[in-house]
């Protein structure tokens, strides 16, 4: 979704399109808490960061579980 923009500058008025609003979806999320897990097993972290890290996947995975358990459920293929 895109908005259009009216500015005035030295009295003339110039219409412009604004950048669309950022997007962030579950499968956005998904990917986040897969990352972490991923780099998080390669090491990728010092010893003193991981318990902000780890904090920080516990509540993006507790996000997610909630997320999912508020979907209605799917129906099943062939129903």
């Amino acid at each position: 979704m895109t908005e259009q923009v009216v500015t005035e500058q030295n009295g003339v008025e110039a219409e412009t399109a604004a950048a669309p609003a950022p997007e962030l979806n579950i499968n956005d999320l998904i990917a986040m808490r897969n990352v972490i897990d991923v780099v998080t097993k390669r090491g990728a972290f010092q010893a003193n960061e991981l318990s902000s890290v780890g904090q920080l996947f516990d509540k993006l995975n507790a996000f997610l579980d909630a997320a999912q358990k508020s979907q209605p459920a799917a129906p099943a293929q062939g129903e």
